[in-house]
């Protein structure tokens, strides 16, 4: 039985014909296919997941053609054993193979289930992340062409989008217990950014507040937070969306949004930055929120951080290894929430600074600013792309190498 599956079948006999190959004789066993190979190589090895679940199905089909053989010699194994040296009967013997088979069965048959139940699972994060990459890759280009050929409609589409992808952080990071990160500057200033939008135009000092933040702090972070443009990862791409899209809505209006005036009636009022004035808005601004994170998350919510019931921007950089982590650590840990919150500032601060003196004035500049954030995240998407999904290619491959020699 085991010679009938781990081998295929002679090719049919030829009748003899004349040698059309000078240089010997052709032989057409290795065109053959083999019958264990044929459901496993019938999937394209791009589709890596379905690949490997095949794969593991065709390794598990031949391991049970070669235990097939080996039942009959643990059942007169165990029968030995059982009637100590006495020769046991056909009646005894066919019993304790039909009961070695039976267990084989069932063996196999949850490990198919099992099998089966995580490939229906890889499935559907498979489709899920079909969905997320084409909507990724249908902003980037469609957020391109609005740049070009509508640029007064940038502030809508950043809106909209903000109005699916928000709700889905909030509730995903619930999910995880990771809720508390949404108290974090990056989404206050994307709230204020909208009071702005759309309550608000008229506001000098709100729209100077709103410009420096989402240009420094929130735009900077895409290079301190190693934010990556990963398509197919929701996650990623909202992160990624949080802090490119101020800044790119921010420089449309003060640079390329025609009529601005008309619809954001408080740049009427700017033509041009007092520098020190801006900073001193935008620092305040900032102040505010960090007053209301240190009260609702370090005072209200402490015993639930004691316990590591939930975790912080503070607490993923003293797990991150880096710099900030680094000088962190060697921190008494009573001061160490005072010495990030003054860190943050001073980051914030030092952030604003190419907004105010270079970017609000320089249409080349702001554009430039834009394309070297949006190429770090790429950047980084590129090399999640190679370095994970390079080591799953090789990983597959290595298993349909591996499952081709047993």
């Amino acid at each position: 039985m085991s010679a009938e599956y781990s081998r295929p079948p002679s090719p049919v006999s030829r009748p003899d014909s004349p040698n059309l190959f000078p240089m010997g004789s052709f032989s057409w066993d290795h065109l053959v296919p083999e019958d264990g190979l044929e459901f496993a190589t019938a999937f394209p090895l791009l589709d890596t997941l379905e690949t490997y679940w095949d794969a593991r199905m065709d390794l598990l089909q031949r391991n049970i053609s070669k235990r097939k053989d080996k039942l009959k010699m643990r059942a007169e194994l165990a029968l030995n054993e059982i009637f100590k040296g006495k020769p046991p009967s056909p009646e005894a013997l066919a019993e304790n193979f039909e009961r070695e088979v039976a267990r084989l069965k069932l063996k196999v048959s949850t490990r198919i289930v099992s099998l089966s139940a995580a490939w229906q699972s890889s499935k559907v994060v498979r489709t899920r992340d079909k969905i997320s990459f084409f909507f990724g890759v249908m902003s980037l280009v469609f957020s391109a062409l609005l740049f070009g050929l509508a640029p007064q409609y940038v502030h809508i589409s950043y809106t909209l989008q903000s109005l699916c992808l928000l709700p889905y952080r909030f509730y995903k990071y619930k999910k995880l217990q990771w809720h508390y990160f949404l108290f974090d500057l990056c989404y206050y200033v994307n709230i204020l950014n909208f009071v702005f939008l759309w309550i608000l135009p008229h506001s000098p000092s709100l729209f100077v507040a709103c410009y420096c933040l989402s240009h420094g702090a929130v735009a900077s972070a895409i290079i301190t937070w190693r934010n990556s443009l990963v398509f197919h990862d929701a996650d990623k791409v909202t992160s990624l969306f949080i802090h490119i899209y101020p800044p790119f809505t921010f420089t449309i209006i003060r640079h390329f949004y025609p009529g601005a005036e008309e619809r954001f009636p408080a740049l009427k009022e700017l033509p041009r930055l007092q520098p020190w004035r801006a900073l001193l808005l935008s620092s305040a601004i900032y102040i505010v929120w960090q007053f209301l994170y240190w009260k609702l998350v370090y005072v209200d919510r402490r015993k639930k951080l004691e316990s590591g019931q939930r975790t912080t921007s503070l607490h993923w950089m003293l797990n991150k290894p880096g710099l900030i982590g680094d000088m962190l650590s060697k921190v008494k840990p009573g001061n160490r929430e005072l010495y990030f919150m003054l860190g943050q500032f001073v980051y914030a601060v030092l952030t604003d600074v190419p907004a105010v003196f270079v970017l609000y004035d320089s249409p080349f500049w702001s554009g430039a600013y834009i394309l070297l954030i949006l190429s770090v995240s790429v950047w980084n998407g590129g090399g999640f792309y190679i370095e994970v999904f390079g080591r799953k290619y090789v990983y597959q491959c290595g298993i349909l190498i591996f499952s081709d020699h047993v």
